[in-house]
């Protein structure tokens, strides 16, 4: 692996790959997060109430998986849940 190409100590090749692992994790769960929220925003633009509120339950949820694995911070979770619910609530 070209992981070791820089790293000399044992713990820091460890670290590498372990950081590696966690981003790439963390990558995939904000990937979902935001694609959650992207058929949130195209229910609303569509002013389909029915398929925004169950975009938003499953926004919801996914947004809340996202912070208690610490990948959000529990107040951007709730800046971004609190926008969606305003989103959705503003269809007449």
């Amino acid at each position: 692996m070209e992981v070791y190409e820089l790293a000399n100590i044992k713990s820091a090749k460890k670290r590498i790959l372990v950081t590696r692992t966690k981003a790439a994790r963390n990558k995939s769960i904000k990937s979902a997060v935001k694609t959650s929220i992207r058929k949130v925003d195209a229910a609303v633009a569509q002013k389909d109430k029915a398929a925004a509120e169950a975009a938003l339950t499953e926004a919801i949820a996914t947004i809340s998986k996202a912070t208690s694995k610490g990948v959000y911070h529990k107040n951007n979770c709730a800046r971004k849940v609190s926008r969606l619910t305003k989103a959705v609530n503003s269809i007449g």
